[in-house]
């Protein structure tokens, strides 16, 4: 069976959970809800009184009309049989409403805590799942988990009804009623015999599924490289494999789960023969009458029904406690960034301190092995490197969004572990080399970090960037729409919008992780005139492939397989002639040449000439 599980390993924050455990806590999200539960429990017992009252009123009105068939007895008859039923519709409807009320507020008080725990995740979870299969398991599943509970409350209805059933027949003749009850045992064993391989084979039904999402997912999210590289088969190739492996897990599941019913159907008509036969030889006997036959007879299908209910709902079931125990395992996954303090703080001075820091993404290589810094209040840093040097790495660790094995990060003197996480990265404003946009307006994205901020203060921030010349080059302006993930901006109107974002959150340290690698000289202008703003009286780090960057920078540190191998300003490090003359010569240089060729060389020689007077 190993082709079938192939890319169907669980995911490193899964566990397992005993059926107990899992159904207890689906109980707790029903708690708060109690008073609705209560009254879908009366619902559920009268709804079941009157579905057993039906075959006890055939039976009543069969024994009634043979002794003396007049019109009064059928009529009693069909008012019983409509009573019962109509009482049964009403009982029905009101256990259905209020159950939904019930189940609807619990699926919604877990899907915030799913969505809360997603929010929660730090980015190291986000590196090693991908996003269709969180997106799996906070949609599909969690309705999953709404549908075991309907299951069941269906379920408890028609075994309370299979018990005022059994006691009212026990009253009639015990001999049939234990002959009727010696069948129920047989059922139930072959139905639950299925348990484990019933939740073997939903579970991979599960994660196959998640496999899927996760697939569509990516392939959409990098379409248009798909078809710039003409690779839009091998994206169908690809999507055909899984599916192909989806169709075969789910074939095997619902044979699985669909066998169980072909042998409780032999087992419940040998079963059904064998009380009608013992029970015409009671009718020819005259042990019971005609009328008692009749609601044995009924009640076989009663018995039966639940029974192979069982079978069904234990299939379905076992879909809910998989799917609970996906969701219950990503609520509970542990997250790698721990504060070990919730110290307030209220204000940052911008003094940062690597100390003997260690740090790996994972236990293969060490990509920090020992680096130590110090960063003062006010000061820009520059960090260069090659690629894969350890720079985009010291950006993620003084935001928190990993956690480091070994050493220490300080602001202001206080390791930034035992801070109050949500404080602390209030005092930082990050530009990724891709910004993120949310759906929206250029204005909603501005504000994103600041909500409360006025029109007023979001317009100051966006001309604070470039002088506000590039909104004049967006259609609608502060109030242009930018599309899904900010694609109807250019990348580096993006970055603009993102750099406005931090102009307005007004944090009291500004990284810049490689924003200008990615947009045109021109828009380049833009984004350094904002950069200066930005950096203005701020401690600055900023990770940078652009020399006009570096160059307006305090201190450059020149890293190297996560050491810090020269430091100094730029003449300074260019007059010694080491690591950093070497990238200034293979990276900068050809990027001042682009620069000249886009923009001619006599505004170039005006630019160098103003920098210069600087």
């Amino acid at each position: 069976m190993g082709w079938l599980m192939d890319g169907l390993d669980t995911e490193s924050y899964d566990r397992t959970y005993s059926d107990r455990a899992l159904i207890q806590r689906i109980i707790s999200y029903f708690r708060p809800h109690w008073k609705a539960m209560i009254t879908v429990a009366v619902m559920v017992f009268l709804h079941s009184l009157t579905r057993a009252a039906w075959p006890m009123a055939m039976s009543y009105a069969l024994d009634a009309i043979t002794a003396d068939a007049r019109l009064i007895n059928i009529t009693i008859m069909v008012v019983l049989v409509l009573l019962s039923g109509a009482l049964g519709w009403l009982f029905n409807f009101l256990r259905q409403r209020y159950s939904a009320r019930a189940i609807g507020d619990a699926v919604f008080d877990l899907r915030e805590d799913v969505f809360a725990a997603i929010t929660q995740r730090d980015m190291s979870f986000y590196d090693e799942t991908p996003t269709g299969k969180i997106v799996s398991r906070a949609t599909s599943d969690t309705q999953d988990f709404a549908n075991v509970v309907e299951l069941t409350m269906n379920l408890l209805s028609q075994i309370l009804t299979v018990v005022i059933l059994s006691v009212v027949l026990v009253y009639i003749n015990v001999w049939l009623t234990l002959l009727l009850l010696a069948m129920a045992p047989v059922s139930v064993f072959i139905a639950l015999a299925f348990r484990r391989i019933a939740r073997w084979a939903t579970l991979r039904a599960k994660r196959v599924t998640a496999l899927i999402n996760a697939n569509i997912q990516e392939s959409i999210s990098g379409i248009s490289i798909a078809k710039g590289f003409r690779q839009e088969q091998a994206l169908y190739n690809e999507f055909a494999d899984i599916n192909r492996q989806s169709f075969r897990v789910h074939l095997v599941r619902g044979i699985t789960l669909n066998s169980v019913f072909p042998i409780l159907n032999v087992t419940a008509g040998i079963g059904t023969a064998i009380l009608l036969y013992t029970g015409g030889q009671a009718v020819l006997g005259l042990v019971i009458s005609a009328g008692t036959w009749f609601l044995f007879m009924q009640a076989v299908d009663y018995f039966w029904y639940p029974l192979l209910g069982i079978a069904s709902f234990w299939s379905q079931f076992q879909d809910g406690l998989a799917a609970s125990e996906r969701v219950f395992a990503l609520i509970d996954a542990e997250s790698k960034v721990v504060q070990i303090g919730d110290e307030p703080v209220p204000a940052v001075e911008g003094r940062i301190e690597f100390d003997r820091l260690r740090f790996s993404y994972t236990d293969k290589e060490v990509v920090l092995p020992d680096f130590s810094l110090t960063i003062e209040p006010g000061e820009t840093v520059a960090i260069v490197g090659h690629t894969g040097a350890g720079k985009s790495s010291l950006a993620r660790l003084v935001t928190r969004f990993y956690e480091f094995q070994g050493g220490q990060i300080l602001m202001d003197g206080r390791d930034v572990r035992t801070l109050n996480l949500g404080q602390y990265r209030r005092h930082l404003g990050l530009v990724p080399q891709s910004p993120f946009l949310f759906s929206g307006t250029v204005a909603d994205n501005i504000r994103y970090g600041r909500p409360d901020a006025s029109d007023e203060e979001v317009t100051v921030a966006a001309r604070q960037i470039g002088g506000g010349d590039w909104l004049l080059d967006l259609p609608n302006g502060l109030n242009t729409d930018v599309g899904e993930r900010g694609a109807s901006l250019s990348m580096g109107q993006r970055q603009l919008v993102a750099l406005a974002r931090v102009v307005l959150h007004d944090p009291a340290v500004f990284i810049l992780d490689e924003a200008t690698a990615s947009v045109d000289p021109f828009t380049e202008a833009q984004i350094q005139e904002g950069l200066d703003t930005i950096m203005r009286d701020r401690t600055s780090i900023v990770i940078a492939h652009r020399l006009s960057t570096v160059k307006r920078a305090d201190r450059t540190i020149v890293i190297q397989d996560g050491h810090i191998i020269e430091e100094g300003t730029h003449d300074a490090l260019l007059a010694a002639g080491g690591h950093y003359a070497e990238l200034y010569n293979t990276y900068f240089r050809h990027q001042s040449l682009e620069y000249i060729e886009s923009f001619g060389r006599e505004q170039v020689a005006a630019e160098v000439a103003a920098f210069a007077s600087d």
